[in-house]
């Protein structure tokens, strides 16, 4: 069946779909170099590495030298405090990374747009109704089921994915905040700056700790970080958020098959029970925004 053209509205949306599927693949790749070289590294190093080669990357794409739109912002200090949010949510994600599978630790992350969702209220002034509440209290049942607290089956580092998951929900909240006012290209490469300076001290060990091949690993790691949110820009300048943002969750599909590929893990069955009632619930939220006529924000992890 021949794909609909992208003047058109229904091969418009076809094509953002397939570049969100595609930036959240991409992602999930980033995931999966950081889990590897984890073997060998410590995480504060890799989360350097991943972010001081974005911003390289970015700057070169950019030509920041004669281009500093990407540097002006009216709010610097809500934008470092974002980017330390942001730092804060990959440093925690690439240790748990270091001992849960790649599905688990995406499992607890995906529960970010619950919290979210939840805090919108108190914090941003949005109105969460009974239906939202209860969607976001089913999610954190998959949650509870995925980790197992009291069972002796939770990992301790499924602690570190809920540090995570709460620093990316700060991140997100200031995002919200931060959007209206401050360019895409300020809100990525401020928030990349600040994670690279933020873990400068990682960076002598970082370099010292590469080897052959591992140096061609971190510049991947940049390179999937950079493209896919370029593929996430032009998937939401052809699409609505709310035709894309259910996509965002195919991320755990290509976090199991990478896992299972890469690593032979294979989640047990209360991680996959889990991760179907939260991305379910998170779909329910989504569908909520869109019954209710609301703009629906795209509040997955980025992979900055």
């Amino acid at each position: 069946m021949p794909i609909p053209p992208a003047s058109t509205e229904a091969g418009a949306a076809i094509r953002g779909i397939a570049l969100m599927t595609a930036a959240f693949g991409l992602f999930a790749c980033l995931d999966t170099t950081a889990k590897w070289l984890g073997r060998t590294m410590e995480s504060g190093d890799i989360a350097f590495l991943r972010y001081a080669t974005h911003v390289i990357l970015l700057a070169l794409v950019w030509r920041i030298w004669s281009n500093t739109e990407c540097l002006r912002t009216s709010r610097p200090i809500a934008q470092i405090v974002r980017g330390l949010f942001l730092l804060g949510s990959t440093f925690f994600n690439f240790w748990a990374l270091q001992h849960l599978q790649l599905a688990e630790a995406a499992a607890i992350m995906f529960a970010g747009p619950l919290v979210v969702t939840a805090l919108a209220g108190p914090v941003l002034g949005e109105k969460v109704g009974i239906r939202r509440w209860a969607a976001v209290l089913v999610g954190f049942v998959g949650v509870l089921i995925v980790m197992r607290p009291g069972t002796g089956a939770m990992h301790w580092a499924a602690g570190l994915s809920v540090c995570a998951m709460c620093s990316y929900v700060g991140y997100a909240l200031m995002t919200r905040k931060l959007h209206q006012t401050e360019s895409s290209e300020a809100l990525l490469m401020i928030s990349a700056m600040v994670g690279a300076l933020g873990l400068s001290p990682f960076a002598v060990s970082a370099v010292e700790s590469l080897q052959g091949w591992q140096w061609a690993l971190a510049f991947m790691m940049g390179f999937f970080g950079a493209v896919g949110h370029y593929a996430l820009v032009l998937a939401h300048r052809m699409s609505s958020a709310s035709v894309l943002a259910p996509f965002v969750y195919t991320q755990i599909v290509w976090m199991i098959l990478f896992g299972f590929i890469i690593f032979g893990d294979i989640p047990d069955v209360w991680t996959v029970v889990g991760t179907s009632i939260i991305v379910s619930a998170g779909i329910y939220i989504l569908h909520r925004e869109r019954v209710r006529g609301r703009p629906v924000a795209s509040n997955i992890p980025t992979k900055l």
